[in-house]
């Protein structure tokens, strides 16, 4: 990681929870973060480890797994430039609850655990975007269990690469087999399985991990309705974010 820096204000303008505070708060916040520069794969924490640092992303995003027997995973959301990583520590958690990996590599606000504590404990619009924030990642997380559980692979895959994208803002990405697998909580071949039929019906193009949705409208249809859910919650609830119009059908379960 590279050496941190104080972000400029229009930098932290480009993460959304940041940019719902009043430019006050805003430029009140500013000494206390750093803009740091974070890797593809990299672990930003572990399940268990004291809450050193939260995170704003900018242009990064970031996968958040849950974790069982400290070596089967599920995904159960994504922070991306309309949240924060470790936004748990508002609620009075000193230690974090999920796997963090990056997925995108790019630039994020970090502030020290103890002084984001501090900051919300006498920040009232903090605390209201918070709040909101909160409830969001549980109803993402909610909805992924339920899809985990009733749907098949092909549309768990659909609806995770969608929602890649509607968070990316861009039809083209880089995810691995690996990390897909260690995603969605299966195998790589159960993976390679469902990827292969999305491309052999023109949805997608995967060829070593770099991923291109061709046919969104399509993808959307093989994905399980789930997609709409996941993808309503994981809108920055305090201020409008741009989300690609994308159709979203009724889906169907396995």
């Amino acid at each position: 990681m590279n050496s941190a820096v104080h972000p400029p204000v229009a930098e932290c303008h480009s993460n959304l929870l940041l940019a719902a505070l009043p430019s006050q708060e805003i430029a009140r916040m500013l000494p206390m973060l750093d803009q740091v520069r974070v890797e593809a794969g990299q672990v930003l924490c572990e399940a268990g480890d004291p809450i050193e640092h939260i995170y704003f992303p900018h242009d990064c995003l970031v996968s958040l797994l849950g974790v069982a027997e400290g070596r089967m995973t599920l995904e159960v959301g994504q922070v991306g430039r309309e949240g924060m990583l470790g936004v748990t520590s508002a609620l009075g958690h000193d230690t974090t609850q999920v796997r963090a990996v990056v997925q995108r590599a790019g630039n994020a606000s970090r502030m020290e655990g103890a002084r984001f504590r501090s900051e919300v404990e006498r920040n009232p619009a903090l605390q209201k975007v918070l709040y909101r924030y909160t409830d969001a990642l549980l109803a993402q997380a909610i909805q992924i269990a339920v899809c985990s559980r009733f749907h098949v692979l092909e549309a768990r895959l659909a609806r995770s690469l969608l929602v890649t994208r509607d968070r990316l803002q861009s039809n083209k990405f880089h995810l691995t087999h690996e990390f897909l697998a260690h995603s969605l909580g299966v195998r790589r071949v159960g993976v390679t399985k469902a990827a292969s039929a999305l491309q052999q019906q023109g949805l997608i193009d995967y060829s070593r991990g770099n991923i291109e949705i061709l046919d969104p409208e399509g993808l959307a249809a093989a994905a399980c309705s789930c997609y709409a859910i996941v993808r309503e919650a994981g809108a920055m609830p305090v201020a409008d974010v741009p989300v690609p119009d994308v159709p979203v059908p009724d889906g169907h379960a396995g």
